[in-house]
């Protein structure tokens, strides 16, 4: 009885009945959402224009990562800070409030893409300091290093060059300092 079944399975599966059971909906969806591919049933052009969309995408990051700073690296810049360079927190301000690394200034990650397109003057007005001009060092921390290195990918996209990323960030400073500061 089954092996009469069978055989008509692949034919069932080509006319599209099989495709749009819920079961391969939610798969494709928990695939999607895991940034799995799951596209067995796009045609060659699709899976063609798909391929070619995602390695122009991965283009821009194929070249680069931010160089990570370590805590020994940037405590020296804490203490003696250059105006060539920024040391940005990315964290939303009720977060700076419990405290912050000296010498940084805030640009919460919600609002960085479109800050970085205001005019130095706007900028400086809004935030409390000039613009970075898109060859600067900039360092970016948060908690705990997640947006932060969201941050140094802003950035890149928007045209800066010298990005570094302290990925041990806030939480990383208050165990080796044992105290915030603000």
């Amino acid at each position: 009885m089954f092996r009469a079944i069978l055989p008509r399975v692949p034919a069932v599966a080509r006319s599209g009945i099989i495709r749009s059971t819920p079961v391969l909906r939610t798969a494709r969806q928990a695939a999607a959402w895991h940034g799995v591919r799951f596209d067995s049933n796009l045609s060659d052009k699709e899976k063609t224009q798909r391929r070619a969309l995602h390695d122009a995408k991965d283009a821009l990051q194929r070249d680069w990562d931010a160089k990570v700073l370590s805590y020994e690296e940037l405590k020296p810049r804490t203490q003696q800070p250059q105006s060539d360079s920024f040391l940005i927190d990315v964290r939303e301000p009720d977060e700076v409030l419990q405290g912050s690394i000296p010498s940084s200034v805030n640009l919460p990650l919600s609002v960085l893409a479109g800050s970085l397109h205001l005019k130095p003057e706007e900028f400086h007005e809004k935030f409390g300091f000039p613009l970075p001009k898109k060859n600067q060092e900039i360092i970016f921390y948060c908690r705990s290093g997640v947006r932060s290195t969201s941050a140094c990918d802003v950035a890149k996209r928007n045209g800066y060059t010298n990005i570094l990323n302290y990925k041990g960030s806030w939480l990383e400073w208050l165990e080796k300092e044992g105290k915030p500061s603000s």
